[in-house]
């Protein structure tokens, strides 16, 4: 297996793992189950991750070798890993951004007054 084709199943895995698993986690959620977010990540990495690159291999005729079978066991803990770190950091990055205090001594309010009397300073 190629570079450039291992990072394309990634990339590809990735993208389709994160959406599968948010689509589950949604679902878990409007039927009132609990659930452990990283384990289904996990399940649907293998199966994508999994069955996508065996259906690759078949499709492009790569042998079977003891080096492509590693490549495809390395491929799920790699699609698992993407996938959790795509959608999972970026919404706890959202997060974070929304709850940013202003810095100590800057008061917001005292700003907007200011700009409604006038003062340059205000943002």
């Amino acid at each position: 297996m190629t570079v450039t084709l291992f990072a394309t199943i990634l990339t590809i895995g990735a993208v389709a793992n994160a959406l599968l698993t948010e689509a589950i986690k949604k679902a878990y959620e409007n039927a009132g189950k609990t659930y452990s977010p990283n384990m289904v990540a996990l399940i649907d990495a293998a199966v994508i991750g999994g069955l996508g690159t065996a259906a690759v291999y078949m499709l492009l005729g790569v042998p079977w070798s003891v080096n492509n079978i590693i490549c495809l066991c390395i491929m799920i803990a790699a699609v698992w890993v993407a996938s959790m770190i795509g959608y999972d950091k970026v919404l706890q990055l959202a997060q974070q951004i929304e709850r940013i205090k202003p810095v100590a001594g800057e008061n917001t309010a005292e700003k907007k007054e200011g700009a409604k009397n006038g003062n340059e300073s205000a943002d």
